[in-house]
């Protein structure tokens, strides 16, 4: 996945402006005079996965389109505790006054992507893939799933147009698995992929006689999910979910199934520590 200006410049100009309110930012436009140019350091103060790091040169960039930034760790990539991530120069107004803005996409970016990096790692050497969820913060979910990109893992669905994901207030209301899957087989077309949740191994067992892609195998202990994947015997991709942490996750991995999707990656990551210093002011 590649990040373009377009998914990311106006989540810019709205964080820029929450935080600017009215305006000016008053500290900074007292304190420093029009003319002064800074130089300034973006630096991982613990070690972590980092993604975010266009998106935070943006912030810096709407406040002073001729600033210089280069980038010392870029996305996807591993920065030790006191790497410089990213060093930016120019006026020293919009440096301070887009320092907080640039921070919190770049610290919560590379928190999802450290996060991930983890989950991907714990199952290493089995063929499952981490996928993110739909949990994301609202507004940033395509920051978020790229940051899950950056980190090793992979995307489920980006919106509920991108696939049919039958889930169990679906299923409750349609009448069950058979009737929910009848109706979504008389309506949508062929290119549209079919999945469907299921709790037992009963249920399972009808969304494959109805030939489904993929199953989301929901909250089954190893033992369960273990003779789910064997039931499936590569008819349907498999997926399990349904609070998987860092711990388990690697037991359920060597259950065997295709995809782990695991909304911690998104709703649970500790953004990663980022701060900025000022390296060099020049007074005009």
């Amino acid at each position: 996945m590649r990040l373009l200006k377009q998914h990311y410049a106006e989540l810019v100009t709205r964080a820029l402006a929450e935080d600017l309110g009215r305006g000016p930012d008053w500290t900074t436009h007292c304190i420093l005079p029009e003319a002064q140019s800074a130089r300034a350091q973006l630096i991982a103060r613990e070690e972590g996965r980092i993604a975010g790091v266009e998106v935070a040169v943006e912030a810096f960039r709407q406040l002073d389109p001729a600033c210089v930034a280069r980038v010392g760790v870029g996305d996807g990539c591993d920065a030790p505790a006191g790497a410089v991530v990213l060093e930016v120069e120019g006026q020293a107004r919009a440096l301070l006054t887009a320092e907080r803005t640039a921070l919190n996409f770049l610290g919560r970016m590379s928190g999802v992507a450290t996060a991930t990096r983890a989950m991907v790692r714990a199952v290493e050497g089995t063929p499952t893939r981490i996928v993110d969820t739909r949990k994301t913060t609202p507004g940033l979910r395509v920051l978020e799933k790229y940051a899950v990109r950056c980190g090793g893992g992979f995307n489920h669905r980006f919106g509920l147009d991108d696939a049919v994901l039958i889930k169990d207030n679906h299923r409750a209301l349609a009448g069950g698995v058979r009737p929910a899957v009848e109706r979504v087989r008389e309506r949508v077309g062929h290119t549209i992929k079919v999945e469907v949740e299921v709790d037992t191994l009963e249920e399972l067992a009808v969304a494959l006689e109805l030939g489904v892609d993929a199953v989301l195998l929901d909250n089954m202990a190893p033992p369960v999910l273990r003779q789910a994947v064997a039931l499936v015997g590569g008819r349907a991709l498999t997926e399990a979910s349904g609070g998987l942490r860092l711990e388990t996750v690697r037991a359920v991995a060597e259950c065997g199934v295709d995809l782990v999707s695991a909304g911690a990656l998104t709703h649970s990551a500790r953004c990663l520590d980022v701060s900025l210093d000022v390296v060099v002011a020049a007074l005009v």
